[in-house]
């Protein structure tokens, strides 16, 4: 018996207004970014995200747009607001603070799309991981050695490369314990407040007498 093809048998794909059909793009280029990597070209993307190629140059110009797209979506975005504020409360001792933010920190950059998508445009040159590292030194690295000076009665100045190279060593080994987990799914401790914890507390042991021997 011959199936019924008439149009009500074969319910249409719902349309989408061209901005969440923009949104649709980039939440899958997200996802074949974080498993394919950077290499592919925009037919082959085009082809991934099931559409065709004039299409996506509709919605972006160029592959790079569509990357600056992606890059907003995972990283700017997903930074909130209140962690500056919560980095800058003095009312609270600054292990406090580092505690409480890098748990929170963790908690959106330890998860597998966020750290493929950040790995694979370091080895393949894309612009994504230099554009965040910028982010990560002026709004982390450079607030907390400006607090750590304020914690040891130190004057405000500006921030050193050296000095923003000292907390690189912890906030890097607080990211590395994420790559070796989600990444290299290494045997890594289960206790990561506790990894998180031990990191500040070699940092702040050390910086306020390499910042006051700065001065």
């Amino acid at each position: 018996m011959a199936k019924d093809k008439s149009p009500e048998a074969e319910p249409k794909r719902r349309r989408l207004p061209s901005a969440e059909r923009r949104q649709e793009f980039i939440l899958k280029a997200i996802d074949f970014f974080a498993e394919e990597g950077f290499e592919s070209s925009t037919r082959g993307l085009a082809k991934k995200l099931g559409v065709t190629q004039p299409l996506l140059y509709r919605y972006f110009p160029s592959k790079e747009d569509l990357i600056s797209e992606v890059y907003d979506a995972v990283y700017v975005k997903r930074w909130q607001p209140e962690w500056g504020d919560l980095l800058a409360d003095r009312s609270r001792p600054l292990s406090d603070r580092l505690n409480e933010f890098y748990n929170v920190y963790t908690d959106v950059i330890f998860n597998r799309e966020w750290m493929r998508i950040f790995l694979f445009s370091g080895l393949k040159g894309v612009d994504i991981n230099r554009r965040y590292l910028r982010l990560v030194r002026s709004r982390i690295l450079e607030p907390i050695v400006a607090e750590a000076r304020h914690e040891a009665g130190l004057p405000p100045a500006e921030a050193t490369d050296a000095q923003v190279e000292f907390v690189w060593t912890m906030h890097g080994g607080i990211f590395y314990y994420g790559v070796r987990k989600l990444i290299y799914e290494s045997n890594v401790s289960d206790d990561q407040d506790t990894v998180i914890a031990t990191a500040i507390e070699a940092l702040l042991a050390v910086l306020p007498g390499k910042l006051a021997n700065d001065t």
